[in-house]
């Protein structure tokens, strides 16, 4: 893809002090860039500083780029996203991904706030994303001018990265079920018909995010792993009646568990 700004931002980050190869980013979501005090000797830059980099304006997004060591891993954070219903794009995070790439990356691992369809899968709760759906139907990949852009998207989320992500859980102690998200465009959150489709469909999640990161980051060549905090149940679904003040609540409430998994993933 190439986009004219990713050469430049990486050079600004070497340009502020990065020494080493980057070999990990995450993706913080909802409520969850709180992991992100936890990495030592941080390089922090602002999404603002940095060309091309996503200007989110959603509530529990910080919007910067925290670089450095996480249980000896160098890994970069990425404090919140850019989503498709904030600029009608789905290539938002294309930029930021590229440049990630550039530094040398080659695991990515997503975190995103989703509504369950399982009812064993509550509030607080986290699941990993074994597929997708993609009912929107955007792709961040339509108008790129060469055949790279038709990526396969089998084991688009890496059977070794979950893997590992199940084993660091069952260390932890962390319930970790595995199933199908279903991306919404949002911003409006899915009807209770919608959701009745989207079980119909073999989704156990829905979300507003991931989904074009993801396509995104297989194009790169990068491998990606990706895992939900359970923030509600789904619309018309036990009862659900999902809000962005839940939304942001719940996902604080079991940030916990998440940095414990991402932080065990991290040792292996």
């Amino acid at each position: 893809m190439t986009t004219s700004q990713a050469p430049t931002a990486a050079r600004i980050i070497v340009e502020r002090g990065l020494h080493t190869k980057i070999g990990t980013a995450i993706v913080l979501g909802t409520g969850l860039g709180a992991l992100a005090d936890a990495v030592e000797n941080a390089l922090v830059i602002p999404f603002a500083d940095l060309p091309g980099f996503p200007h989110g304006n959603v509530s529990g997004h910080a919007g910067r780029l925290v670089i450095g060591k996480l249980e000896g891993a160098d890994v970069a954070l990425l404090q919140g996203r850019a989503h498709y219903y904030e600029h009608g794009d789905p290539r938002v995070m294309a930029t930021a991904l590229e440049t990630l790439q550039l530094l040398g990356v080659e695991t990515l691992l997503l975190t995103n706030s989703a509504g369950s369809l399982q009812p064993d899968w509550p509030p607080g709760s986290l699941a990993l994303i074994a597929d997708h759906i993609n009912y929107s139907g955007l792709n961040p990949l339509i108008g790129v001018a060469s055949d790279k852009r038709f990526v396969p998207m089998n084991d688009a989320y890496a059977p070794d990265l979950r893997d590992k992500l199940r084993s660091a859980a069952l260390r932890e102690h962390i319930a970790l079920p595995e199933g199908v998200y279903m991306w919404f465009a949002g911003p409006s959150f899915e009807t209770p018909a919608e959701v009745r489709m989207a079980k119909l469909l073999g989704a156990d999640l829905v979300g507003m995010s991931t989904v074009p990161e993801t396509i995104l980051a297989r194009f790169l060549g990068l491998r990606v792993a990706a895992v939900s905090m359970v923030t509600n149940f789904a619309a018309g679904f036990a009862g659900g009646n999902p809000s962005h003040h839940e939304t942001k609540d719940v996902a604080l409430q079991g940030a916990a568990a998440l940095q414990k998994l991402v932080r065990a993933f991290l040792r292996q």
